[in-house]
Parts: C-alpha cells; structure tokens; sequence
C-alpha cells in the first residue's frame, strides 16, 4: 500500500495512491487506514513529505562501502546524528544552496517511517513499530561537515531533508533492496541495503533506547558510496527499488 500526503486548493490530508487516484483517509494513518469514499485524481493534487516527523534520526558510515571512500572503519554502534523536521521537504519540492556552504552534496537513502510510540523495542518486535518505509536524500554541506567536525549545521539547512514521494507498507526485506541517486539522469550510486553495517531492526532498537521514536519519525539509514556535489540548475532523484523515485530541482538561495 502507498500511503501519501497531499495538497489540493489548501486542503491538505493523507490518503492511499492507487494507480492514478487518491482516495482520501478520515485521519492519519498512524492508528490504521481509514478511506473517507471520496476518490481524487493524482494529476489534481500536489504531493508532500509523506509524513512529518518531530524529528529524523540519521545514520553515519552505515554502508562498508561508504565507509572505505572515507578512508574510515565500519563503526562498532551506530553513529547517529540529527536533522530537524524544518529540513522536510517533498517530492518537486527544490533544494536549496546555501550562501554559507561552497560544496553541498547529494546522499541517496532508504529512510524508516514509524508507526507507532517506540521506547526499548527488542530488535525481534522492531518490525511491529513500522508503518513503513520512503526514500530520503540526506542533504549535507560537505565542506561545513569538516570545518566544524561534527554534523548539526552540515545537515540541518531548511530543504535539506527531501522525503517521498510516498510511503510503502510491503516491502519484504528493507534489509534487501537497491538504493541509487542520479544527477541529471546519470547514476552516480548503486548499493544494496545488504551493505548495511547495521539493518533496519537493529537501529530501531538501539535508538528506541536512546529516545522515544513518535509516529511519523524518519530513521535515515545511511547511504552508500558514490556521494557527490549538486549545482543550481541540478535535477537529482533518489530511487528505492519497490518504493519509487524522490525528484528535487537543486537552486540556489537567490532562486537561480
């Protein structure tokens, strides 16, 4: 099942993509997917972030690949770090460069929706947690990433955080499926989730210890090697296999 977010005139609300429709829901699908019985057409809305998490816990150095482009060991625990829900932004929806930054730089990652109120999770119940699953570009200004050693002000710009286009409850392995990004219609990554250090249920256990994960929570899970600069005028899209694509326009601050 695809769940979306949509915009139609100011009406904004969640509902199931189906083929060329969406058919609105009563309420968030958080507490279970409940049709209204209206049946809008895809082309007349506007598709949003597919949810809107109080906050995106992101992994660093998850893939081994990764990792090795850095010159850098896989991490004994997830290294985690932060990107604030202002980042959010939906599919069509444009990045934009930041004056501050000379170099920002695209990362395609397959990202964990909650589904409900997460606190110790045991990793064999983490897959009771999760509504499902979504592709995210995990923005980063690269050359602020290593002026300042750590991640807040790299990753935490407003469009730094593109998510969508939807959410997809069926996918069989999320531990098992390929992650790619393009730039202007050329592959720049290729990896399978198997070349994770970490998988999905593992990290939603060990964060849940850390915090509590909220309904509509982003676990970014990390991205693989292949990761590169954009430029105004840039089209990047991030491709998940049984998901779909997640398309920004790269701009910069001024709108060129």
């Amino acid at each position: 099942m695809r769940l979306v977010r949509f915009d139609m005139q100011g009406r904004t609300g969640y509902g199931v993509l189906e083929g060329e429709h969406v058919y609105p829901l009563w309420e968030p699908p958080f507490n279970g997917v409940v049709k209204t019985g209206e049946v809008l057409t895809l082309g007349d809305v506007t598709l949003l972030a597919p949810c809107e998490p109080s906050k995106i816990v992101a992994l660093g150095l998850n893939y081994r690949d990764h990792a090795k482009e850095f010159g850098l060991s896989a991490p004994d625990e997830p290294l985690l770090f932060m990107k604030p829900s202002t980042a959010v932004i939906g599919p069509e929806a444009d990045i934009v460069l930041p004056p501050m930054s000379r170099r920002v730089d695209y990362e395609a990652e397959l990202a964990v929706v909650m589904g409900r109120p997460a606190k110790g999770v045991a990793e064999k119940a983490a897959w009771d947690y999760i509504l499902g699953y979504t592709a995210f570009n995990d923005v980063t200004a690269r050359d602020l990433q290593k002026k300042d050693g750590q991640f807040t002000r790299s990753k935490s710009f407003d469009t730094f955080a593109p998510l969508g286009p939807w959410i997809e409850t069926e996918i069989a392995d999320p531990d098992n499926v390929t992650v790619e990004a393009f730039l202007n219609g050329e592959q720049r990554q290729h990896a399978n989730t198997n070349n994770m250090v970490f998988g999905v249920a593992y990290l939603v256990s060990f964060i849940s210890r850390i915090m509590t994960l909220l309904p509509g929570d982003i676990i970014a899970t990390g991205t693989p090697a292949g990761i590169g600069p954009m430029r105004p005028g840039d089209v990047v899209e991030i491709r998940v296999a049984g998901i779909g694509t997640l398309k920004n326009r790269v701009v910069s601050q001024e709108g060129n």
